[in-house]
């Protein structure tokens, strides 16, 4: 692992957050708690896996078994595949508040173990976000939790909950590696706060980085301070699709990126007040691309692709919104990744418990 900077070390994570795989199998774990992100080589003992689904009935129950504790205080922040084993690597926190816990594991997809990945003397390597919010920043990140944190609100026949958390724990929302550079999106602190970095990798060059500023359907008017809850590359990794709270789907082109500049995106559909994406994936089938997205309020949303590069940017609050879309009836997803060419695997919370599921593309 020479070749990608990584030399044998520690690494310590404070708070669990989102993963991404990169080239040779490495994963990238993002820690908003010291505003870093560690490249670390997993070892995956798991030979090439085929294209077999996976599905695992209450996983929150048996990662707590592992990890000796209530399924009450698992707590999935994302899942990624490995691209050669197909194995699953969950990032949990364990417990809530100050006294949670991160942790990483891996459920091995023959037959459904659950080990934990050593982060201590492993090839790995971390790079500092520098821009991150302070500590002690008093500004707020005001998002739609999942479960009964935060604070409750009814808007007219509707109740919510809404968390208020400090933007530090912002700072990274969502990560994705394209063509030899890491793509981190969060907040900065800066006071339009919205950013986009490219990190290269091996880690050591020159980070650039973007101020967003998108068009908010829901909200009516400009905004520079919400951050990308959650992207995917597009266009093989020329652009990126990206959406925010209260839900605009926004396009942001690579190409248009110019270091230190500020970017504006092409809101391309609003799929709703009062929600929250939770994650998004793209698949091909039947030579289309297509785009689902997990949220908070309805069931996945599938969204063809060529609808989205059709579709003239989103300026006013008013109808029609944005590109046409279908919504499965497939409720409670949290999380999605790329499985294989003909699955993409969810975690979804039902019946009380959660669950991994393999849902077949072409039945989309």
């Amino acid at each position: 692992m020479s070749e990608y900077g990584l030399v044998i070390g520690r690494a310590a994570i404070g708070s669990a957050g989102p993963i991404a795989f990169g080239p040779a199998g490495i994963l990238f774990l993002a820690d908003n708690t010291a505003a870093k992100v560690f490249a670390v080589d997993v070892a995956d003992p798991g030979p090439a896996s085929g294209s077999e689904p996976f599905d695992l009935e209450n996983v929150d129950a048996h990662v707590a078994s592992f990890l000796g504790c209530d399924p009450g205080d698992v707590v999935i922040r994302d899942l990624a595949v490995h691209p050669g084993s197909h194995n699953v690597y969950l990032s949990v926190q364990r417990g809530h508040g100050d006294a949670a816990q991160a942790v990483l594991v891996r459920i091995d997809r023959l037959d459904a173990s659950v080990t934990d990945v050593p982060l201590v003397d492993v090839p790995m390597a971390q790079v500092t976000i520098a821009d991150a919010p302070a500590e002690d920043d008093e500004r707020l990140d005001i998002t739609l939790p999942q479960g009964d944190e935060g604070e409750e609100f009814t808007f007219g026949e509707r109740t919510i909950r809404i968390l208020r958390r400090p933007i530090r724990t912002a700072t990274i929302t969502d990560m994705a590696y394209v063509d030899g550079a890491l793509l981190v999106a969060g907040l900065s602190n800066e006071e339009f706060s919205s950013k986009l970095r490219r990190i290269p990798f091996p880690f050591g060059g020159e980070v650039v980085d973007n101020n967003l500023e998108i068009f908010h359907v829901s909200h009516g008017k400009w905004e520079t301070a919400a951050p990308i809850r959650t992207f995917v590359p597009y266009g093989g990794g020329r652009s990126i699709l990206a959406s925010y709270t209260c839900t605009p789907v926004v396009h942001f082109e690579l190409s248009d990126l110019t270091p230190g500049t500020k970017v504006v995106g092409r809101t391309v559909a609003e799929l709703g007040a009062m929600n929250m994406p939770l994650d998004m994936v793209s698949f091909e089938e039947g030579g289309e691309e297509h785009l689902l997205v997990a949220n908070s309020t309805h069931g996945l949303i599938k969204i063809a692709c060529r609808d989205i590069d059709a579709q003239p940017a989103l300026t006013e609050p008013r109808e029609p919104i944005g590109v046409p879309r279908e919504t499965e009836d497939l409720k409670g997803i949290t999380r999605l990744a790329n499985l294989n060419g003909s699955h993409v695997l969810a975690l979804q919370s039902a019946n009380g418990g959660t669950h991994l599921r393999s849902l077949k593309t072409a039945s989309l």
